[in-house]
């Protein structure tokens, strides 16, 4: 605990809150540059597995290539910038020390990510023989990722509206 601890208090730093922002930029820039030949199954919001076996055969067999290389590097990366800046700015915008459990919650989408990329890059490399089992496992992955960035943008929009507007009733009673 005392090492996640350190953790959260290294990306509430300012310096690291900057490069976590531009590092998920580069990336999230990058993502749709990749020549896939289409949309990326991490990008939705979950799939089934007739539409797995569509946007495989859709790559083609470059297209897989490059998604699989970009799973195994560039989105096991994102994951790392994304949820380190959601957690940081959690963890600094927090109204108390109790609410600071809360920067959890984009540690657990980091999570998934890295599971969803694990499934993806899975069934990637399995293509055509890629199970409906699999395809379940990877789409709850992406499920669980979403509804955690989501969570988590909710956390950093309500505790930033919070803290302007202790700023703001702090500035006022000192008139």
């Amino acid at each position: 605990m005392k090492l996640v601890r350190q953790y959260l208090q290294f990306v509430a730093r300012t310096p690291v809150l900057i490069v976590a922002m531009v590092v998920t930029v580069a990336l999230a820039a990058t993502f749709p540059a990749l020549p896939l030949g289409g949309e990326m199954l991490d990008v939705r919001q979950g799939y089934d597995h007739g539409e797995v076996m569509a946007a495989m055969e859709q790559y083609g067999e470059a297209g897989r290539r490059v998604y699989v290389w970009a799973s195994a590097t560039l989105d096991m990366l994102f994951p790392i910038a994304a949820f380190s800046l959601l957690a940081g700015l959690i963890t600094r915008l927090r109204p108390n020390e109790r609410l600071g459990t809360l920067a959890f919650v984009p540690i657990a989408g980091a999570v998934f990510d890295f599971g969803e990329n694990i499934q993806i890059m899975a069934m990637l490399g399995g293509y055509p023989d890629i199970s409906t089992t699999q395809v379940t496992a990877a789409s709850t992955f992406t499920q669980l990722k979403w509804l955690a960035i989501n969570a988590s943008f909710l956390l950093v929009i309500g505790f930033g509206l919070t803290a302007l507007l202790r700023r703001m009733l702090r500035a006022r009673r000192e008139r």
